[in-house]
């Protein structure tokens, strides 16, 4: 390929990642700030709430044998 028809298709990508990223972003409708004081969501309930969804702990957060308000604290610095 010569570089002018590598252009086209670099563009291409970053649209399509823009894409994704944006869709992404919306559908999970959460961002965790992890230079913030303040935690996104501040307990489980508050979590179930906001989402409507119940918390999950992660199959490696299971293996350490984590509580639910240890490995939400963890995902989302939030309180007990």
């Amino acid at each position: 390929m010569t570089d002018n028809s590598q252009k086209p298709l670099d563009r291409t990508l970053e649209i399509l990642t823009d894409l994704i990223d944006s869709v992404f972003s919306k559908h999970y409708n959460k961002e965790v700030q992890s230079n913030s004081d303040t935690p996104v969501y501040e307990c489980i309930e508050d979590y179930v709430s906001q989402t409507g969804k119940r918390f999950r702990m992660t199959k490696e957060q299971k293996d350490r044998s984590m509580s639910r308000e240890e490995a939400f604290n963890e995902t989302f610095g939030g309180s007990k």
